[in-house]
């Protein structure tokens, strides 16, 4: 499907387009797909429309180029009406990073993202599987090469929005013969798999996302297999990203409690003029707590930015286990700030309907602990701490 481009839609900045789509869109629907537990079609339709899915591909590929402080104040926005939406656009964008960052060297993966941009297509990921669970770096599967063809089965136990997706990246091994570690990424197009479901998707939140498990089974050009190793795509973009792109989801999850709070505190406050309401002082303090996630956030794209001009920090162990615990601090302080904004809101935001309800976004926010799990992430951190210096300078 080719989408029309409409000039006075690309004279607006993304972020515009963006503040378009979630209020206009994303929050409309938003109540609808977690009490359904339905993909948010609707915000990708308008995502589309907007040109939303293709912004972050480079200009000589059809997209726009933004940042990646601009990607993530995009993801943020969406967040705040609406998780589900926010992470699986998210997600996408973490799969288009892999694609814009390793498709040097391949006239193939550079004519799918002219395709990707021109048709705004959605890219999921198929990294998860049987047996090894979360372990992101280690394969069961084997892609199997002969002549000009690809072949690949994959027991995925988590396909997020796959049965939505226009194309998904999967994980193998290189050959049947290859070391669980040595790994390469496929793009497979819509057309070339079938699914098949293994395990349901009926959560406690992030309902939209429908991370159902699936038999991945696909067929097509060998060209589609990267040309560079996965350990060098998880290591250079795909993890990175990852840790960043998250945190800019939960934050916005989070900032819109931080709204919905103050926004009661004011109500309250219209009730009893003169009289500071019980919520102010922790307000205050809630609004301290974003600022702390605000600022990791900052941190990690600067962190990201500084080692995209620097291959011996990119490689360094100390990069590794400081994103890692970007991570890790944002997962929890999201949660924090949910909990926070529960004991200033009470009861009207305890409650499923209403203007400061934060049910939704509580429950969407429990998700981040365990979306690669904390646990394993520390784990990782201590290993890498054990092997290298921590870094303790400020401008550097």
């Amino acid at each position: 499907m080719n989408i029309a481009i409409d000039p006075t839609t690309l004279a607006e900045t993304a972020l515009t387009r963006m503040a378009r789509v979630a209020d206009e869109v994303a929050s409309k629907y938003a109540g609808d797909v977690d009490k359904s537990g339905r993909f948010p079609a609707e915000t990708f339709e308008a995502l589309k429309r907007e040109r939303l899915l293709g912004c972050w591909i480079p200009k000589e590929y059809g997209g726009e180029g933004v940042t990646l402080t601009e990607m993530c104040d995009l993801v943020a926005r969406l967040g705040q009406a609406c998780g589900s939406s926010a992470m699986i656009y998210g997600m996408h964008q973490i799969k288009m990073s892999s694609l814009i960052v390793h498709s040097t060297g391949s006239a193939w993966h550079q004519d799918y993202m002219r395709e990707c941009a021109r048709d705004q297509l959605l890219l999921g990921s198929a990294t998860t599987e049987g047996g090894i669970g979360g372990d992101l770096r280690n394969s069961i599967c084997a892609v199997e090469v002969e002549g000009d063809r690809y072949r690949l089965t994959k027991q995925a136990t988590c396909i997020s929005y796959g049965r939505a997706a226009d194309a998904i990246l999967a994980t193998c091994r290189r050959h049947p013969d290859a070391a669980s570690s040595d790994q390469v990424m496929v793009v497979c197009k819509k057309g070339d798999y079938t699914l098949r479901e293994t395990v349901g998707w009926d959560t406690m939140g992030m309902r939209g996302t429908r991370s159902e498990g699936f038999e991945l089974v696909s067929e097509g050009d060998a060209r589609q297999v990267f040309v560079q190793p996965f350990g060098e795509i998880a290591a250079q973009s795909m993890l990175a990203m990852a840790h960043i792109i998250w945190c800019a989801t939960w934050y916005g999850i989070a900032a819109d409690t931080v709204v919905k709070s103050q926004a009661f505190v004011r109500a309250e406050a219209k009730k009893k003029p003169g009289v500071v309401p019980p919520g102010a002082l922790r307000l205050a303090e809630v609004s301290a707590s974003l600022q702390k996630m605000k600022s990791l956030l900052v941190a990690g794209i600067a962190r990201y930015e500084a080692a995209l001009a620097d291959e011996n920090l990119m490689n360094a162990l100390s990069f590794i286990a400081e994103l890692n615990t970007i991570k890790v601090s944002a997962s929890q302080l999201g949660i924090e700030i949910a909990q926070q904004s529960l004991m200033i809101t009470g009861l009207a935001g305890y409650r499923n309907e209403g203007p400061f309800s934060i049910a939704r976004n509580y429950r969407d926010l429990l998700s981040a602990a365990i979306m690669i799990n904390n646990d394993r992430i520390l784990g990782n951190t201590a290993n890498l701490l054990l092997m290298s210096r921590i870094d303790t300078s400020i401008g550097e």
